[in-house]
């Protein structure tokens, strides 16, 4: 059973730490373009806000499929299913203006930080989920900031935009403590 376990880890560690590059990368890149966007909420930001939760059904696929010998992907597919309807809820909450984008966005961060936080603890005893345990925590307590922000007067999508750069972060950093799981035997 031992002999089983460790390659499947093994495997899933690197599966894992390539999606996770992706992520950071795909993260900065966001965010350093939704930052010359972000005082309005033009066709590109709407575009970007639509976007980046599409990316994260993307990427939880890829991880459900990564990981299915290590686990149940369950939380995964309800991660799946509300960044789908966050995609949908911002493209509506568009034509309403930023602050009702930002309660959108603000609650998909609080659902999609519990489940990467619950990911992570779940995952921990693989090694190099520490820095995705931090990152849904802090992605719950961004997320109630989204939803008070977006009662202020003069509420941007600026914050929504440095939110992706310390997520990636944690990615990166996931990945790399990942490197030393993957190349176990």
């Amino acid at each position: 059973m031992t002999t089983l376990a460790a390659p499947r880890i093994s495997t899933t560690a690197s599966a894992l730490r390539r999606l996770y590059f992706v992520r950071f990368a795909f993260a900065i890149v966001w965010a350093l373009v939704m930052l010359t966007t972000a005082s309005e909420l033009g066709p590109l930001a709407v575009t970007l806000l639509v976007l980046y939760p599409l990316f994260d059904v993307a990427a939880a696929v890829v991880d459900a499929r990564s990981s299915r010998g290590t686990g149940s992907p369950a939380l995964l597919y309800v991660n799946i299913a509300v960044s789908l309807l966050t995609a949908i809820g911002v493209a509506v909450a568009s034509t309403s203006g930023i602050p009702a984008v930002l309660r959108v966005w603000g609650a998909w961060a609080i659902v999609a930080g519990l489940v990467q936080l619950i990911v992570g603890v779940t995952r921990r005893t693989m090694g190099g989920q520490w820095p995705m345990i931090i990152s849904g925590a802090i992605s719950v307590l961004a997320g109630g900031s989204f939803i008070v922000m977006a009662g202020a007067d003069g509420a941007t999508l600026t914050n929504a935009a440095g939110y992706a750069i310390p997520g990636g972060i944690f990615f990166l950093i996931s990945a790399l403590r990942l490197g030393r799981v993957a190349k176990r035997d």
